[in-house]
């Protein structure tokens, strides 16, 4: 006891391994004893420690000096300190990724303790007779689960640790000592991203983006069932990006299409926001610019929502829903343009056609393309709190995400099509929204302003392309696949 060292600065500090991070702990004491806080959530995630949700606590018992245990990684997180005598420890980043391999060495006594991510191979060798270390794990242990460890060999000469009592010496299970060496490991692959609304524009354009990621629809996994708990393994994720979305604006309109759009846009968002809470998910979540009734000419992220329709008001909804879950980004965005039916792709048709349309010319804004909204949410997925990233980080939080360039009229947009498709811009006739929709009946408000101010994404790092650009290339494209 006289050998520690009291009054410690509690203080988090990086190894060579991207995620492992090695603490001191105050320790008080006197000829009595000790006593420290050994896991103080605020105090800890406040410096750093990522706040991992343990649910589980174990303790090992080392009986005797020597004893060495490992090297196994798991597949969750957990922080370990000692509670009597001391150890040293070696830990191997078995994880899929440039780091695989690399080596860090510590000892450790009560006034010490260490985080391990998830993969990051553990071992421990007892300094003393009658040690004690507590794990405290953010999974419950389950034979199932143990078969999804991923081992090394406490003796291979690859990674060459440097035991303070030769493993010759040391006290090893009969496991321990036959499992693989380095160039026999597989690699430990990250925790899984769900991708709802695979088959949707956007979830497309995520297929791009994340070709590693599970994808799935609303046949496959049902995002509005209550029993969306019990659905995945949800320890397994880190991510959800729901991409899925009722986006027929005007049947929401009707008794037949009300409540599946609350269920869809409002519902299944609060069930997925349940489970991102639950269970330390990053939620992405897409909104759009009907939150707003478009009497703002340039909308802001912290504006007040102001609903106009049954849609709307839905999508309103889901955002605060999304909002509910800690680690949550949402994308706010409009007009979207991808792989699927869509404005361009019908202006462009009618063009082919002869067809000359009347189209609104007072609602203004910019075309959002998948490829780019896809894009921005890696970018923001990358930067996110405790992502071990050198690169600057992008809070939790709301960002619009648009096309950037010049806002403009539907009517604009389809002259810019008529002219890219090798007709004219004057076979486009512009028209009031209140002139397009006379005598129309069941049909949903259209915000008039639907143009989001881009500056917090691009303050990331992020820069949207222009719309303009964005559209030529699309067109482009669409011409060389007829």
């Amino acid at each position: 006891m006289s050998e520690l060292k009291f009054k410690k600065e509690l203080k988090f500090s990086e190894t060579t391994i991207p995620g492992l991070l090695i603490a001191d702990l105050p320790v008080m004491g006197d000829s009595r004893g000790w006593f420290k806080e050994n896991w103080q959530n605020e105090k800890m995630t406040n410096l750093g420690l990522p706040d991992f949700g343990p649910i589980q606590n174990n303790i090992s018992f080392n009986a005797d000096r020597g004893v060495t245990r490992g090297i196994h990684a798991e597949p969750w997180d957990k922080y370990i300190s000692v509670g009597a005598g001391r150890i040293f420890g070696a830990w191997v980043d078995l994880r899929e990724g440039d780091s695989f391999g690399k080596v860090f060495t510590a000892e450790l006594d009560p006034t010490k303790a260490i985080f391990v991510p998830r993969g990051v191979g553990n071992s421990f060798q007892a300094l003393e007779d009658n040690t004690v270390y507590t794990y405290l794990v953010n999974e419950h242990w389950t034979l199932e689960a143990q078969s999804k460890y991923t081992f090394l060999n406490l003796a291979d000469k690859t990674v060459n640790i440097k035991w303070p009592i030769p493993l010759v010496q040391a006290e090893l299970s009969d496991k321990d000592k036959i499992h693989p060496g380095l160039s026999a490991v597989v690699p430990m692959k990250p925790r899984r991203t769900l991708i709802t609304g695979a088959n949707g524009q956007l979830g497309r354009a995520l297929q791009i983006e994340f070709p590693d990621a599970e994808f799935t629809d609303a046949a496959e996994l049902d995002i509005t069932s209550p029993d969306l708990d019990s659905a995945r393994p949800w320890r397994q994720y880190d991510t959800i990006i729901n991409a899925a979305g009722y986006t027929a604006v005007d049947k929401a309109e009707t008794p037949e299409g009300r409540p599946i759009a609350w269920k869809i846009n409002a519902v299944a968002v609060a069930n997925l926001s349940k489970i991102a809470t639950k269970y330390h998910i990053t939620l992405v979540h897409v909104s759009s610019d009907y939150v707003f009734d478009g009497t703002n000419d340039n909308h802001t992220e912290d504006e007040p929502f102001s609903p106009s329709g049954v849609y709307a008001e839905a999508k309103a909804a889901g955002d605060i829903a999304a909002a509910m879950a800690p680690k949550h980004y949402i994308m706010r965005t409009s007009w979207v343009i991808g792989e699927g039916n869509n404005f361009v792709r019908t202006m462009a048709s009618l063009a082919d056609r002869g067809i000359k349309p009347s189209v609104v010319n007072d609602q203004i804004g910019r075309l959002t393309f998948t490829t780019d909204l896809a894009r921005g949410i890696k970018h923001l997925l990358l930067r996110q709190p405790n992502s071990n990233s050198q690169i600057p980080i992008a809070n939790y939080g709301t960002y619009n995400l648009s096309g950037d360039g010049k806002p403009s009229s539907w009517a604009d947009i389809a002259a810019e099509v008529y002219e890219l498709s090798g007709h004219n811009r004057s076979d486009i006739t512009g028209v009031t929204t209140e002139e397009y929709y006379q005598g129309k009946t069941g049909i949903s408000p259209r915000p008039l302003q639907s143009t989001l101010n881009l500056d917090k994404i691009k303050a990331t790092g992020f820069q949207p392309t222009d719309w303009q650009q964005s559209l030529a290339e699309y067109i482009k494209n669409e011409e060389a696949n007829k």
